[in-house]
């Protein structure tokens, strides 16, 4: 294929974009805010913790946890497992996202620049964020780096293609 030979990536077809299922499989990385609360006890608790450039967070009565690239149900298990027995008999924990890390769009849109990811993003809903499609971007030739790709290979896409936190959307221009 064409992209191949230019040593891009073909991106698979457009991903459906379930909000629930987006949040169960969702990994945390540097930059995301989230919150841990342990019901009960607020002083064990954590409120809009900001995920440190090595993907860690503190937390009292464990120290630091590592805890980028795990799902929040991992974080909730891995706070349980630290406070149970030691500190607690049966710890209730919940934990969400309260900011997700940005993504970024550059290219042939009115506002280049790093936005804030809202789950359900597309290419086309990106580019909105962005202020639009300059009169001279071709939507055809749309590409993406995947934020946790490190390779950080560049993917053709299209408009209805996922965008996810940390990713970066290239608007190209159209010569014709």
């Amino acid at each position: 294929m064409f992209w191949s030979a230019l040593g891009l990536a073909q991106a698979p077809a457009a991903e459906p974009a379930s909000v629930s299922s987006f949040l169960s499989a969702y990994r945390l990385g540097a930059g995301d805010v989230i919150s841990v609360r342990v019901f009960g006890e607020e002083d064990l608790s954590r409120e809009k913790i900001r995920l440190t450039d090595s993907g860690s967070i503190f937390m009292p009565g464990l120290g630091e946890l590592a805890v980028r690239g795990n799902t929040l149900g991992e974080v909730e298990q891995k706070v349980v497992e630290g406070l149970k027995g030691r500190i607690l008999v049966n710890p209730k924990v919940s934990v969400s996202v309260d900011e997700y890390r940005p993504f970024f769009i550059n290219g042939m849109v009115d506002k280049p620049g790093g936005y804030p990811f809202q789950p359900g993003l597309t290419v086309r809903k990106a580019a909105s964020l962005a202020g639009g499609f300059k009169e001279r971007a071709s939507l055809s030739k749309l590409f993406l780096i995947r934020g946790d790709d490190p390779q950080q290979r560049q993917l053709k896409v299209d408009l209805n293609t996922a965008v996810y936190p940390g990713d970066i959307v290239t608007v190209e221009e159209s010569f014709f």
